[in-house]
């Protein structure tokens, strides 16, 4: 025969809230980012400059997301590929090209026509160093 123990809300608050914390990190909170006047908003998917806004794709805000976090730097076509392409599949270069052209297209409509810098066998850039 099973004895009903007393019940501790705070205890079960505490265990409630480890469990959320392990599948959904409450304590992240999605800040914009900005580099010169642009700005990255993640939450939208959408990149702002002078109040216009252009609407990004996941795979645009993966490779935005990177090269905005580090502003200034070169981020290798390899960082770029793993952070964008996580699966087990093979991705070449060319994919990673194709996205970073329909990106300046997109860009050029702002008016931001050299506002990401590509150096051969380095990488990619945005931000003045």
């Amino acid at each position: 025969m099973q004895q009903n123990q007393p019940f501790n809300m705070t205890v079960t608050i505490t265990k409630i809230q480890a469990l959320l914390r392990r599948t959904y990190d409450f304590t992240t909170q999605v800040n914009n980012l900005t580099v010169d006047d642009c700005e990255l908003l993640l939450d939208a998917a959408k990149l702002k400059f002078n109040e216009e806004t252009i609407d990004l794709t996941h795979t645009e805000l993966q490779i935005m997301h990177s090269l905005f976090q580090n502003k200034g730097k070169f981020v290798s076509r390899n960082a770029l590929i793993e952070k964008c392409w996580e699966s087990e599949h093979f991705i070449d270069d060319n994919t990673l090209a194709v996205n970073i052209t329909r990106l300046r297209k997109k860009l050029q409509k702002l008016g931001l026509t050299d506002f990401i810098e590509t150096k051969k066998n380095v990488g990619y850039r945005v931000g003045d160093v």
